[in-house]
């Protein structure tokens, strides 16, 4: 029996305009995707190559050379793939689906007669497939590609990738499992367990599923998978020569089965790729004590080791998380890829269960972290995404290397920048889901959907200037007259919304139930709804167990973070100060960043010229100035002159 309560509408029954998001779907689609082909065609001056394609043309046999990049790199091609048959699903672009058809070509070239499809093991080692199974990512690869066949197939209708993936799931089938003669293994990169249910979904074929379960199943058993493989390689790794220490099992949530994992542990992409596959595979097999597990963990995840920014995986010594409270803001990790996975977990989790502590964490998520990671050109990317940047520190301290003060134009290990174009080319899947008598609205992007509800079609227009008003109008326009509830989530961070319908006032408190506001009545064409979440801003403080952050407040407002730059404050962000009562203004500048709410508030600085060079402590003398602080919203650091910045700012 399922345990979905609602399921994700299609996206091409979701066209989105939106003041906010429609440019970027645009610089997706005219920038970010031409741009990435050329990344992966190693073709942008001055940054790292991919390798990508010129490993597919190798193991095609359309041309001779080694293979180049990572042992996982034809993952980055395979999550272009995805977002470009996003963008076609709702933008018709011959010129680009004859490329991605091309493409597709090769890939069915290079595949071997058994169904296999990997260019490291075809041209390095053809010998050795499933050998090491914890460093080198066959599955996770294979899962991004069934992804992108899936998707491909939905856009289009072109069958050939979906069978081409479909021959590799069936050949991984009889490789993987517990009968005689298979491996009793898993990935040390999860991926597919999530890809399959996708897969299954796409062709109703229960195999796959069923592949799924098992990878889900199998994870954490005894003896020990990762540990056999190890003492059977000779306690290699693929990473460096000679023997390792064995395999750090927690690092691969593999330390305990899935149901019995009490906390987020480990490499933070892999956990959040892999609760999402227990969410979706707790939905179709009706696996309550899966869904349990998956509660945990979220609950464990979001209010004990998610930042403000809805970053995700602390420390750079393995994109690992650590424990609770340990969130450090400029050593800080939160890889790009681990807050997608944790918008991916966060959708799967809604489709289960409506409550808006799942959209709150999506939308901080998309709003901050990943918007952040792009640059407004489209061209540069974080891979990592801190809350505090001092750029010296990144120059010369070793414990801050990974922090990138300006966005870099492509990686050797290149994950991100893929990954964001297809959580942005499909962001239009995200915003509804329905029931068989309830329309969910989960994000306030402006959009135009087609729906089927209470047995009856129905359009629904949504229009606003979020994120920097919190004005919304919904129009209802059922095929003919229809009893329905429109459930309108009322975001965490809004303490008084008012709703209205065809203009008459609506108590909102009696209609909340976890986060949204439900609205039952018999719908007719031409009712609209308004929906009004005041947004102001206000300070945030963290709990006293985070340390990082004593004695500190940020700022927020409406879905936003806001930081710092020394481009408005000056150097040494860390002398400002501002008082607990100072009032918050705001003021909309329309020069600064393409048109931006501005949050500036009356603060203190140490005055620096009291103290001389020589002198580097000396008993408490304090001397202030006073400063107006500016801040502007954190996905927009980093667009102007490198800096300084922080979102966490001294209070006193």
């Amino acid at each position: 029996m399922s345990l979905f309560t609602s399921s994700q509408v299609p996206l091409n029954k979701v066209r989105i305009d939106d003041p906010f998001w429609s440019p970027y779907i645009k610089l997706v689609r005219e920038v970010v995707i031409p741009y990435q082909w050329e990344a992966l065609n190693d073709q942008i001056p001055g940054a790292e190559p991919s390798h990508a394609m010129s490993n597919l043309l190798i193991a095609a046999g359309k041309k001779t050379g080694s293979f180049g990049g990572f042992v996982f790199q034809d993952s980055d091609l395979a999550k272009w793939l995805e977002a470009v048959a996003y963008s076609l699903a709702n933008h018709l672009d011959a010129e680009l689906e004859a490329i991605v058809d091309r493409v597709i070509g090769l890939i069915e070239e290079a595949q071997h007669d058994d169904g296999y499809f990997n260019t490291y093991f075809t041209i390095k080692e053809p010998d050795k497939r499933w050998t090491n199974l914890t460093d080198c990512h066959e599955l996770y690869v294979a899962g991004h590609l069934m992804e992108a066949a899936v998707a491909y197939y939905e856009a289009t209708g072109k069958r050939q990738f979906l069978e081409v993936m479909c021959r590799f799931a069936d050949y991984i089938g009889t490789v993987f499992g517990r009968e005689s003669g298979q491996i009793r293994g898993y990935d040390g990169h999860q991926e597919i367990e999530l890809a399959l249910v996708k897969l299954y979904q796409a062709t109703g074929n229960d195999n796959y599923l069923q592949l799924s379960r098992y990878f889900i199943d199998e994870r954490g058993q005894q003896p020990h998978f990762f540990t056999q493989e190890w003492k059977t390689r000779g306690e290699t790794t693929h990473w460096r020569p000679g023997k390792v220490p064995p395999p750090n099992t927690a690092y691969h949530q593999s330390h305990a089965p899935v149901r019995e994992q009490m906390e987020a542990v480990g490499h933070s992409v892999r956990a959040v790729y892999m609760y999402t596959g227990m969410a979706d595979l707790a939905g179709h097999i009706g696996d309550a004590s899966l869904l349990e597990a998956c509660r945990r963990l979220w609950n464990n995840t979001v209010s004990k080791q998610m930042y403000i920014t809805g970053g995700i995986g602390s420390t750079a010594h393995g994109e690992a998380f650590t424990f609770d409270y340990d969130l450090p803001n400029d050593t800080v990790y939160a890889e790009t890829c681990a807050s997608i996975g944790l918008i991916f977990f966060a959708n799967r989790m809604l489709q289960l269960e409506a409550n808006g502590q799942y959209a709150d964490v999506l939308e901080r998520a998309l709003y901050n972290n990943v918007a952040g990671s792009m640059a407004l050109d489209g061209k540069h990317y974080f891979y990592v995404n801190p809350l505090e940047v001092w750029p010296k520190a990144s120059a010369h301290n070793p414990s801050c290397k990974h922090v990138k003060t300006v966005r870099q134009p492509w990686f050797g290990c290149s994950c991100c920048p893929p990954n964001v174009a297809r959580l942005l080319a499909s962001l239009g899947g995200y915003i509804y889901t329905c029931s068989d008598n309830t329309i969910y609205t989960h994000l306030y992007i402006g959009s135009e959907a087609h729906l089927e509800v209470a047995g009856t079609r129905v359009q629904l227009k949504q229009a606003s200037d979020y994120p920097w008003e919190g004005r919304i109008r919904l129009a209802v326009t059922p095929a003919e007259a229809a009893d329905f509830a429109l459930a309108l989530r009322i975001p965490g961070w809004c303490r008084e919304a008012e709703l209205k319908v065809n203009g008459e006032p609506i108590t909102v408190e009696p209609l909340v139930v976890d986060g949204y506001a439900y609205i039952s009545r018999l719908w007719q064409a031409g009712d609209v709804v308004e929906l009004e979440l005041p947004m102001t801003a206000q300070r945030v403080r963290s709990n006293p167990k985070l340390r990082a952050n004593a004695g500190k407040a940020a700022i927020q407002r409406g879905p936003l973070v806001y930081c710092l730059e020394e481009e408005d404050n000056g150097e040494l962000l860390t002398a400002i100060t501002f008082g607990a009562e100072a009032d918050l203004t705001e003021r909309f500048d329309a020069d600064l960043l393409g048109g931006i709410v501005v949050v500036e508030a009356a603060a203190l600085r140490e005055d620096e010229s009291a103290w001389n060079e020589e002198e580097l402590y000396r008993p408490v003398i304090q001397r202030t100035v006073p400063h107006r602080l500016q801040a502007i919203p954190y996905f927009l650091w980093g667009n102007r002159k490198q800096g300084e910045m922080t979102v966490w700012i001294r209070e006193k």
